[in-house]
């Protein structure tokens, strides 16, 4: 199906067009489908994560922008971040952990946490030399872990401008990490 079509279709699911809705299932459920698939690598989890994508699909679909994006990329992002958080949802909550008996002492001795210490201030410091809206997404994008295509809604940006702030803006970090 050809992009126009496709974000035609989306515009309508964001006017609650039920039969626009339909076809954009029939048309794009198989690839959305395999995006959650090679993800959860489990076809049941990929089945719940394709519903609950499309509900997602339904509820965001009036934030779609053609001028941010090309529609099958923000069909691809939907699917992506839900099945990450489908993984990240079944790690173990910290409350259990702590009920698991100690097999290894896991804390780092005085030198190693100095060196955590002063590498996470390092980190800030470099940070606070980029500009405070790239430095900003680099936090959301690697802390928060928002994708490129809710960044670049969120900053009113094309898809591809957030990619290269935050590719440039790394580069910078790297480059005073390494002073």
């Amino acid at each position: 199906m050809r992009q126009d079509d496709l974000s035609t279709l989306i515009g309508l699911v964001a006017l609650s067009d039920r039969n626009a809705f339909a076809s954009l299932y029939t048309s794009t459920s198989p690839k959305l489908f395999s995006i959650c698939l090679r993800i959860l690598k489990d076809r049941t989890d990929a089945d719940e994560a394709l519903q609950e994508v499309y509900v997602k699909i339904w509820q965001r679909a009036r934030l779609f922008s053609a001028a941010s994006g090309t529609a099958d990329v923000w069909l691809a992002a939907i699917a992506r971040n839900q099945s990450i958080d489908i993984i990240r949802a079944r790690k173990p909550i910290a409350s259990e952990l702590s009920d698991v008996p100690d097999l290894v002492d896991t804390a780092p001795d005085p030198e190693q946490a100095t060196l955590q210490k002063d590498t996470g201030r390092s980190i800030e410091r470099c940070l606070d030399e980029l500009e405070e809206s790239r430095a900003k997404a680099v936090r959301q994008a690697y802390v928060e872990g928002m994708s490129y295509q809710e960044l670049a809604q969120v900053y009113a940006v094309p898809l591809n401008t957030m990619r290269t702030w935050l590719r440039r803006s790394l580069i910078k970090l790297k480059e005073c990490m390494e002073r």
